[in-house]
């Protein structure tokens, strides 16, 4: 699978194909799905944005049995343009087991460099059989006070109003756990206000033509909806988790030991 939109420059997208090329070829894995992460894929860029390649790999199946296992973390050098790395699909899982939302959003990103949807789609199903909720909820609200304690510029704000809206998803959705990726679709799939939902599109087009956002104040109304969501999302830290860790390790097992026979790794 490969879905890459046309306002991506080409010059810098064969650069990645490169590398990731050149990943399967040195380390002797397969990568099984790669996508595009950061402001790109989280529907906010800037027109000095640089690309964040993100994929997980597999080895070999003997390397998993190894007494003395490799790094689970696949990295290239980083410039001014490029930030390329992975994670080991032992490494996934064990992230999603506990919650990690990062890993869930690789595999839901709208720009796909190269995957196997069959792969992604197993993973997927993996996820949504034992993600709890309240992981999934106290990692967005932690991530959001996380930024909050930072400098406040309006590129800080955007990355406080994406996991805020991922939220509100979670709130509009009680039967869902794995919001989308990107922030105009978390508004547009929310009961989000006409006003939030027009500031935040007046924001990002901001954020399109304008190379550096630094220092400001949100719009109010963006303001008072975060302030809202995360007030109202502050039950995720006692909510009480849903399936007993026995039961998740064991199909985090069953389904790691079935991908990694379909991946045919040698």
């Amino acid at each position: 699978m490969r879905a890459v939109p046309g306002d991506l420059d080409a010059s810098v997208v064969a650069r990645i194909d490169e590398r990731l090329a050149a990943v399967e070829q040195e380390a002797g894995v397969r990568i099984g799905w790669a996508i595009e992460s950061g402001s790109r894929a989280w529907g906010f860029p800037s027109p000095d944005s640089d690309y964040d390649c993100r994929f997980i790999y597999i080895r070999p199946a003997e390397q998993y049995l190894s007494l003395w296992p490799q790094r689970d973390v696949l990295e290239t050098p980083l410039d001014s343009v490029l930030d390329v790395n992975g994670w080991d699909l032992a490494k996934t899982v064990r992230l999603i087991v506990k919650g990690n939302a990062v890993a869930i959003e690789w595999l839901r990103s709208p720009i796909v460099y190269s995957g196997d949807i069959t792969f992604r789609d197993d993973l997927l199903a993996f996820a949504s059989a034992v993600v709890d909720r309240a992981h999934i909820g106290r990692h967005y609200l932690h991530v959001a006070r996380q930024q909050q304690t930072g400098s406040p510029t309006l590129k800080r704000f955007f990355y406080v109003l994406r996991t805020t809206a991922a939220l509100r998803w979670l709130f509009d959705h009680p039967g869902a756990v794995l919001p989308p990726m990107d922030l105009p679709t978390l508004l547009a799939e929310s009961e989000a206000s006409v006003d939030v939902r027009a500031a935040a599109a007046e924001l990002i087009a901001v954020k399109a033509v304008t190379r550096e956002m630094g220092s400001g104040s949100a719009p109010p109304v963006l303001q008072a909806f975060v302030d809202t969501e995360l007030k109202r999302a502050e039950h995720f830290d006692s909510d009480t988790l849903m399936r007993p860790a026995a039961e998740v390790q064991a199909l985090a097992d069953t389904y790691f030991r079935v991908a990694i026979a379909k991946s045919g790794v040698r």
